[in-house]
């Protein structure tokens, strides 16, 4: 069918989206690098780097023997979660010695994503404190890899120290939909926690 001008005239406006940033952070070899790729609907934008020697004495592989490259800047990507809604999304590097880059990359962030591997969990602590200390909503999002052990969330929720309100799910990062839902989870709780701060109007 060919619609002529008026009746193009008729039909609805372009949608303008909403953009939003969003941090996927955590441990070394959590999955970031992963998640970023599964979800993005562009190519992914990565910076990863063969591991070196040199790297041996600081970068800990203990449980991820198998990983041969670090992101060393940040990994990007983008979803439409809807027409009306855009998500940017910048991976963190996971070491120590990279952790200047945080700041930079977290300014104008709605959320934030915090993924955990049970194996080692203790890696994504650092990430938990950073966000807690900036007052930026994030999620907890526990990959879970085959043959990890499966614990309750609220036996994460301890370990972790969480506070009541953070969302803990669980996801498998090289699954579309799965990564999807963690993303879902961050901007409504994120939007929770913006709803809540604002100060009531008064008369």
């Amino acid at each position: 069918m060919v619609f002529g001008r008026s009746e193009r005239s008729r039909g609805k406006a372009p949608v303008e989206p909403v953009t939003l940033k969003i941090l996927v952070a955590g441990g070394f070899g959590v999955g970031k690098t992963t998640l970023v790729g599964a979800v993005s609907e562009i190519k992914p934008l990565r910076t990863e780097e063969l591991l070196s020697e040199a790297g041996r004495p600081v970068d800990d592989t203990g449980g991820v023997e198998g990983k041969t490259t670090t992101t060393v800047a940040m990994d990007f990507g983008r979803i439409t979660l809807r027409e009306d809604l855009v998500l940017y999304l910048f991976g963190t590097p996971g070491q120590d010695r990279f952790w200047f880059l945080w700041d930079e990359l977290a300014l104008g962030a709605l959320g934030a994503v915090v993924l955990a591997d049970t194996r080692r969990l203790e890696d994504c602590f650092g990430a938990v404190d950073y966000f807690e200390r900036r007052g930026i909503p994030f999620t907890i999002g526990v990959n879970c890899f085959d043959g990890a052990d499966l614990y309750s969330e609220d036996t994460l929720r301890d370990a972790l120290d969480l506070d009541p309100g953070v969302p803990v799910v669980r996801c498998d990062a090289r699954d579309r939909g799965s990564a999807r839902d963690v993303l879902v989870a961050v901007v409504e709780h994120a939007v929770k926690v913006g709803a809540g701060r604002r100060r009531p109007v008064t008369t």
